[in-house]
């Protein structure tokens, strides 16, 4: 396996495991990670889908400088807002899924057009903090789909604590 075969398999793999966990979840969006406690104020499916838009619609930011074309839904799912407990103050929920494997798609796209040799650019405008992980477009790329799968983590904790069997 080549490096861009693995990039693809990662960004493909993450894709179909969100809309594997989340679909159940489509009647249940604002289900939190773990009842009470301090778990009780998770973030739920719905964020963390909407917070995976903000971070795949930055994907041309970083890597060309290109602009976010989700950044009107940064108030609400950018890294260090909070989950509200009101489905009305978000998009839908179909809209957030269909938006994320849409901005997934273009990113593969990306891929392609970029080539093997493009893996080894300098990304344009790396987050402040993740100047250490992505030195390069294929960096960039692999710590996206690790980031995705995080989430993906918490969703499925949605899952469980909506009442859903785990995966086997």
């Amino acid at each position: 396996m080549n490096r861009m075969e693995l990039i693809r398999f990662a960004l493909q793999l993450t894709d179909q495991a969100t809309a594997r966990f989340a679909e159940a979840l489509r009647d249940a969006p604002l289900t939190r990670p773990t009842p009470g406690g301090k778990g009780g104020d998770g973030n739920h499916p719905l964020w963390n889908i909407g917070h995976l838009c903000i971070i795949e619609g930055n994907i041309p930011n970083i890597l060309f400088g290109e602009p976010n074309p989700v950044e009107h839904w940064k108030p609400l799912f950018d890294a260090g807002t909070k989950p509200k407990a009101d489905a009305s103050a978000y998009p839908p929920f179909d809209e957030v899924l269909r938006t994320y494997h849409s901005l997934r798609a273009r990113t593969l796209k990306m891929l392609d057009d970029l080539g093997d040799a493009g893996l080894d650019r300098k990304p344009a405008k790396v987050p402040p903090g993740f100047e250490p992980m992505m030195t390069t477009v294929g960096q960039t790329l692999l710590v996206i789909t690790l980031h995705n799968m995080l989430h993906n983590g918490e969703i499925i904790d949605c899952r469980r604590a909506a009442g859903f069997p785990p995966f086997r």
